[in-house]
C-alpha cells in the first residue's frame, strides 16, 4: 500500500472505531517542543516529576526506530450543563454539591482509548504485516499528545493550553499509535497547521480562578485547579482553597468559557456518560443526577458523600475510573475543601450533620485530610 492511501486507510480505519479524529506526523522536533525546557525552568510542573522526561522534547527518542505518529481524538463532550451554570443551579443548603471534571464522569478514558487504539494497530498488521514495530500512548507516554496533534491537523494550540479544533472545541481526549511504518504525514510539505482561531478571546485566562494562565498559551500548573485536586499529594496553600470552590476533581472552567466548546458535538458514548451509584459497589452508566436521593451521580456529586467515603469504598467506586488517581485521601481533602466553600448555613438542615462530619475528620490520621476538616469546619461555623 502507497505511504499516501495508507495515510487516508487509517483515518478511515479510525472513523469506523469511532474516533472522532485522526492524523498522522512524522516523529520529529516540531518548535513548540523547544519551550517545555523553559516552562519547566519556571517550576511551573510542580511536581510532577514525569514532565522532566527528557524524550518528551524529542518524538524521535520516545521509541527506538520511530518515523510516524498515528494521532486519534475522541470527543467525550457528554450532554450535561457547563461547570459554572449547573454548579450555580445546584447550590442548596441542604445538599452542598461539587465538580469533578467531565473527563471522569464515565469510565478511565485511559482504558477506553487503549482498547481502541489496539483494535487500530491490529488492522495495521493486518494490512501491513508485522514486520514493523509500534507503540501505543494513552496519555500515559513521555510525549507530547496536544502538539503533535496540531501537527497532524487536528487543531491549534489554544490560549487554554489546551488543543482545539473547529468542529470539536477542546473536549475530546488524545491518543498516538508510534510506529517504525513511514507514512505519509496528513499535512503535506506545503500544508500548514490549522490556524489559530482564538483571535483578541481571553475568556479563558480571565475564567480562571486562580490566574493558572498566567498569559495567551502559557499555563502555570502550580495553581491550576486541576493539578491542585488531582496531582498535589500534600495539603493545598491555604490562598488557593477559597478560589478552587466546589471543584473536587479537576477543573472545566476554561473550557466552559470557551466560545469554540458552545458550538462542540455531543457525544452519545455509555463510557463517557456520568456514573450513578445506587448502593455500595453498584454502578449505573448514564442515569440523569436528578435521581432519588439512594443514588449519587458523578455529575454534581453529593459532597457530604464524597467526604464521608471509606477507603475501601473508594476503590470499589473508582476502580475502573480517572478519579483513582487523586487517591481516596486527596478526594476527602478536596471535598473537605469544597464544603468550606459551601453556601451551608447554620440555619440549615445539613448545618449539624456536616459539622459533625468535619469534627470526625478532623481527627483523621492522616494530616492533610484533618487539616482541610479544620479549616472546613471554621468556615462553616463562623461563615462571615
Amino acid at each position: 500500500m502507497m505511504e499516501t492511501s495508507l495515510s487516508a486507510w487509517i483515518s478511515s480505519q479510525a472513523a469506523s472505531l469511532g474516533f472522532d479524529l485522526c492524523g498522522v506526523v512524522s516523529a520529529k522536533k516540531f518548535p513548540e517542543l523547544a519551550r517545555t525546557e523553559e516552562w519547566l525552568a519556571r517550576g511551573y510542573a510542580g511536581e510532577m516529576r514525569y514532565l522532566h522526561d527528557p524524550r518528551r522534547s524529542d518524538p524521535a527518542t520516545a521509541m527506538p526506530g520511530v518515523r510516524s505518529i498515528i494521532v486519534c481524538a475522541l470527543n467525550y463532550n457528554a450532554s450535561r450543563q457547563r461547570s459554572i451554570e449547573a454548579l450555580s443551579q445546584a447550590s442548596s443548603d441542604d445538599v452542598p454539591h461539587g465538580w469533578i471534571s467531565r473527563y471522569a464522569w464515565g469510565t478511565d478514558y485511559h482504558l477506553v482509548l487503549r482498547e481502541k487504539l489496539q483494535l487500530l494497530l491490529a488492522a495495521l498488521r493486518r494490512s501491513c504485516g508485522e514486520s514493523f514495530s509500534a507503540r501505543i500512548y494513552a496519555d500515559t507516554g513521555p510525549v507530547q499528545e496536544r502538539i503533535l496533534a496540531k501537527h497532524a491537523g487536528l487543531g491549534w494550540l489554544g490560549k487554554n493550553t489546551l488543543l482545539l479544533n473547529q468542529q470539536l472545541g477542546s473536549f475530546f481526549f488524545l491518543g498516538v499509535i508510534l510506529t517504525t511504518l513511514e507514512i505519509a504525514p496528513s499535512l503535506g510539505a506545503s500544508s500548514a497547521p490549522a490556524p489559530d482561531l482564538c483571535g483578541t478571546c481571553r475568556r479563558c485566562l480571565d475564567a480562571c480562578p486562580t490566574g493558572a494562565l498566567v498569559e495567551p498559551y502559557v499555563m502555570n500548573a502550580r495553581v491550576c485547579i486541576s493539578y491542585l485536586t488531582i496531582e498535589l499529594r500534600g495539603g493545598i496553600p491555604e490562598e488557593l482553597r477559597e478560589p478552587m470552590g466546589a471543584h473536587v476533581f479537576g477543573c472545566d472552567i476554561c473550557q466552559d468559557v470557551c466560545p469554540w466548546n458552545h458550538r462542540a458535538p455531543i457525544t452519545a458514548a455509555e463510557h463517557f456518560q456520568p456514573r450513578t451509584f445506587s448502593q455500595p459497589g453498584a454502578v449505573t452508566a448514564g442515569v440523569d443526577s436528578h435521581a432519588p436521593s439512594a443514588q449519587h451521580s458523578l455529575y454534581l456529586p453529593d459532597l457530604e458523600w464524597l467526604a464521608s467515603m471509606t477507603e475501601e469504598e473508594f476503590r470499589t467506586f473508582f476502580r475502573d475510573s480517572a478519579i483513582k488517581r487523586t487517591k481516596w485521601r486527596g478526594l476527602v481533602r478536596n471535598a473537605c475543601i469544597a464544603l468550606g466553600n459551601s453556601r451551608v448555613t447554620p440555619n440549615s438542615a445539613a448545618h449539624a450533620r456536616l459539622i459533625s462530619l468535619l469534627q470526625r475528620l478532623a481527627g483523621s490520621p492522616e494530616i492533610h485530610i484533618a487539616e482541610s476538616a479544620q479549616w472546613a469546619l471554621a468556615r462553616i461555623q463562623s461563615p462571615d
